[in-house]
């Protein structure tokens, strides 16, 4: 995927280990790409060279347990917007961009999230530190999930420790650890 991010060009997300991840680790050189895997820090190890930087390991997790009949809302109801904040939408294709800007113009919190091939996947969420624990990652995921399609896709993600431990007290479960390699700038 092409992401052309300030920090990040290109990532490529592997399932499981395999020779494709291995040859992707040989071929690819430049900075700014990334190599993911659902597994282990150790197993991606185990398949690159050298060169390659592992950052510490994620969770891939998905909603309320999607894969049974139980469907329970995930996390509490949204809350309001607080005073001195503007929510920004954009959609681009299947992608959806929130924007959450504080009164300075600055940005307070972000999210991403797109449908395709049958699930919802969030990405990138994020809370500047100054404007934590103001509910502003609550209304991001909300903001998210209502423009899902598809009342039965399930809803996916990757998650850091902190942010895993969030997303299991709102339902979330861990599917697998998640591991992802960059070639130093």
């Amino acid at each position: 995927m092409d992401t052309n991010l300030p920090n990040e060009a290109r990532r490529w997300v592997f399932a499981e280990p395999c020779e494709g991840l291995r040859e992707f680790g040989r071929e690819v050189s430049l900075p700014r790409h990334f190599l993911k895997l659902c597994g282990t820090v150790d197993d991606l190890r185990a398949v690159l060279p050298a060169a390659w930087h592992l950052q510490p390991e994620s969770h891939f997790m998905i909603a309320n347990d999607a894969r049974s009949s139980v469907r329970v809302p995930v996390g509490a109801a949204a809350r309001t917007l607080p005073d001195g904040y503007r929510l920004e939408s954009e959609r681009d294709g299947p992608t959806t961009s929130i924007r959450i800007v504080a009164h300075d113009g600055s940005l307070a919190a972000s999210g991403y999230a797109a449908e395709t091939m049958g699930v919802f996947i969030y990405d990138r969420i994020v809370t500047a530190p100054g404007h934590q624990r103001k509910g502003l990652g609550n209304i991001v995921m909300h903001a998210l999930k209502s423009q899902r399609q598809s009342p039965n896709a399930p809803e996916l993600l990757v998650a850091t420790e902190e942010g895993r431990q969030l997303y299991m007290s709102l339902g979330w479960t861990v599917l697998s650890p998640f591991s992802t390699a960059e070639i130093p700038a």
